[in-house]
């Protein structure tokens, strides 16, 4: 595909109107559509049509609404009768093309074809780790089930216990002395466990949209899985929602959040918004020996400098930084393809996948051994 912002653009307007007509289209859906036309031509309908079914459409029952924006957004025809028709003319596009929609009935294949297709078939459950994407609301409900022990950590005090490392004189000498004189048991004494703070920052931004609901859902479980769990949401401005979060309903509680922040789904600036979480709160001792999880993709408008500035000092202040890139997916070997994922990698501890449930049961468990 030619280096050519309107035909880009094109893309992206098409994207948007499936994400209105009601499919789960998200950014990496929408980068994967571009990446696929770089092969192929863009004033082909039919390269734009399949390209388009391949990488946007989730489900099989979504096949329809894709078809009808399809016609409606390069043919402008929202019959649903195939028609040869021509390519709606877009800024910065002058070529013209035809495509005829194939139609919702497929035609019957013959003896050597239905050969084939049979080899093709496959009974593999493709649905087991379903992105949070395309999850109904009750499979999203799964969410407020997950087990979240807390991370926690040892401190130099130490207490009573049945074992440990340094012998508890006191209790030894007490006991001894109403045996008179003779140490008939070896009491222990044993470090300490408290909890670390835990502290979630969630991006919120357009770019976000398919997962910002069961990030929330999943922070709104782990606030009330242990004590010390702040909550913070961004999109171009940072927003504490801890408190909205402490309501015991799910549902109040995310409605709450969504009256305190001013910022869903608009753009979206990492750096900036890290940089206040250091100044107002990191620095006040929120962080300092917390574990700070951050979710975001790493798409960010802002400046590379104020973020990498941001992430040094945050690096400084807790005791583990954990990035969560739903782009990551299952890929073992993610590297980072954003400008803010690239500076911020330099900086995390671990960089983990947060696109299904499986994900967040993952993080859920890896918590206490970051502890």
């Amino acid at each position: 595909m030619p280096d050519d912002a309107p035909v880009v653009g094109v893309l992206v307007d098409f994207a948007r109107e499936l994400r209105a007509a009601g499919l789960a289209v998200g950014s990496g859906e929408i980068l994967t559509y571009c990446a696929a036309m770089t092969s192929l031509d863009p004033t082909d309908l039919l390269d734009l049509y399949w390209a388009g079914r391949a990488t946007l459409v989730a489900r099989r029952d979504q096949l329809p609404v894709y078809d009808e924006v399809f016609r409606s957004f390069f043919l402008n025809e929202s019959s649903p009768a195939p028609q040869l028709l021509m390519l709606r003319a877009h800024p910065g596009t002058e070529t013209q093309a035809a495509l005829v929609v194939p139609a919702t009935d497929p035609v019957p294949a013959g003896p050597e074809e239905q050969a084939v297709l049979g080899l093709m078939a496959s009974d593999v459950d493709a649905l087991r780790h379903k992105s949070f994407a395309v999850c109904t609301p009750e499979e999203l409900a799964a969410l407020r089930r997950i087990r979240l022990p807390p991370p926690r950590r040892r401190t130099r005090r130490t207490v009573a216990g049945r074992d440990g490392r340094a012998p508890d004189l006191r209790r030894t000498i007490r006991a001894s002395m109403r045996a008179y004189g003779e140490p008939a048991e070896l009491f222990w004494r044993q470090r300490k466990v408290r909890l670390r703070p835990l502290i979630l920052i969630l991006d919120i931004s357009g770019s976000m949209a398919d997962y910002s609901r069961s990030l929330l859902q999943f922070a709104h479980t782990a606030k009330h899985a242990a004590a010390k769990v702040e909550v913070f949401c961004f999109g171009t401005r940072l927003t504490r929602i801890t408190g909205a979060l402490a309501q015991r309903s799910p549902d109040q509680a995310l409605a709450e959040a969504a009256v305190q922040v001013c910022d869903w789904e608009g753009g979206t600036r990492i750096g900036a918004s890290l940089d206040t979480f250091v100044r107002d709160y990191g620095r006040r001792g929120l962080a300092r020996g917390g574990i700070v999880v951050i979710c975001s993709d790493g798409l960010d408008r802002g400046d590379p400098a104020v973020l990498d500035a941001a992430m040094e000092r945050l690096s400084r202040l807790c005791h583990r930084l954990v990035w969560m890139n739903p782009h990551k997916g299952d890929n073992a070997d993610f590297r980072p393809s954003t400008l803010g994922m690239m500076v911020a990698a330099e900086h995390t501890d671990l960089v983990l996948s947060g696109h299904d449930l499986r994900s967040l049961e993952e993080l859920a468990a890896l918590l206490p051994k970051l502890g």
